[in-house]
């Protein structure tokens, strides 16, 4: 991880953006968002009190798989 970036310089994320890396941003009441490199910021969550803070660089987390899906149910 890198470190926290004052959310002022958002626009050199592009200088910053790999593969497998994203950006973890941060606003004043500790909520985090992670996004790809995007210009401009998309909108934040609608449950976001307050603006982008901070961001930084950070390694893409691995895929998450889900469970396969059940068999269909025969009818009797």
């Amino acid at each position: 991880m890198s470190e926290w970036i004052d959310f002022d310089r958002w626009h050199e994320c592009m200088a910053m953006a790999r593969p497998g890396i994203v950006f973890e941003i941060a606003n004043a009441d500790g909520q985090r968002l992670f996004t790809p490199c995007v210009l401009p910021l998309p909108p934040v969550p609608f449950d976001w009190k307050s603006p982008p803070l901070q961001f930084r660089a950070v390694a893409e987390p691995p895929a998450e798989r889900s469970a396969p899906l059940p068999e269909p149910k025969s009818e009797p």
